[in-house]
């Protein structure tokens, strides 16, 4: 049995369900049915869901289960969020990589001493940024 489209496969205008009916009893179900929030996401989507769900929402059994890479599957992870209309939250936002120039400087001033190992590590993973 095929899914229930999410939009118009004509005009990709909101589908709105009107009629639901029970092929054992043949009871059936008449109004305007809400859909339910996981009927917005696509077939892809839904099916990175499963799979979350699978690895019991371990980013790393994802990365071993589809062969992704984090960075890869968080922003998946953040396009299904905002698909059940939410906004990932900022405080688990990856932080970005430092620049070939902050990382220069981060070396430059341990290889000078005027920082300690521990420093230069802190400050490359803060993204080179003092």
């Amino acid at each position: 049995m095929p899914e229930i489209p999410i939009v118009c496969p004509i005009c990709q205008g909101e589908i709105v369900i009107t009629r639901f009916e029970c092929q054992t009893c043949e009871t059936t179900f008449e109004g305007r049915f809400r859909q339910a929030p996981f009927a917005n996401l696509s077939p892809e989507q839904w099916q990175f869901v499963k799979t979350f769900i699978r690895c019991e929402g371990k980013i790393k059994a994802m990365e071993a289960e589809i062969g992704l890479s984090y960075p890869t599957i968080r922003n998946r992870l953040h396009e299904v969020i905002r698909a059940l209309g939410y906004e990932p939250s900022g405080a688990e936002e990856l932080q970005l990589a430092p620049s070939p120039e902050a990382r220069q400087r981060v070396l430059q001033a341990l290889e000078k001493g005027e920082i300690s190992v521990q420093e230069a590590l802190r400050l490359l993973e803060e993204g080179g940024n003092e």
